[in-house]
């Protein structure tokens, strides 16, 4: 069965970069659609940015277009998402999730297989 487990996260200055990783065991994470996925205290979770199996097209939510970049590095069986330019509202709980094949959307209601989350603070 497949596990997830994310590190990467911190406390970063506005303006900072982190790296986000996704490890998987268990299964090989090229078989899945990968999504990062974030939750802000009082807010609902919301989709980041997803990398689907096959062909690694990849898409990302408005806010962090241009400054965030999802990426799989197979050899590791890891997912990478890269955040730079970081600003004080992506402070959040982040996680990855997996679904089995090619899926289009990036919500969270559709992914069933979660890590523990990694939690990222943008402050000065």
């Amino acid at each position: 069965q497949l596990q997830l487990v994310e590190s990467g996260g911190g406390l970063v200055q506005p303006g900072g970069s982190l790296r986000l990783s996704c490890v998987g065991s268990g299964s090989t994470l090229d078989y899945y659609t990968i999504g990062w996925f974030r939750q802000a205290p009082g807010k609902e979770r919301e989709g980041v940015s997803c990398i689907r199996n096959g062909d690694s097209s990849t898409n990302y939510a408005d806010a962090v277009k241009g400054r965030f970049t999802i990426s799989r590095d197979n050899a590791k069986n890891t997912v990478i998402l890269q955040m730079n330019s970081l600003k004080p509202e992506d402070t959040a709980i982040y996680y990855c999730a997996a679904r089995l094949g090619w899926f289009r959307l990036c919500v969270p209601e559709q992914f069933g297989s979660w890590g523990q989350g990694t939690q990222v603070t943008v402050s000065s």
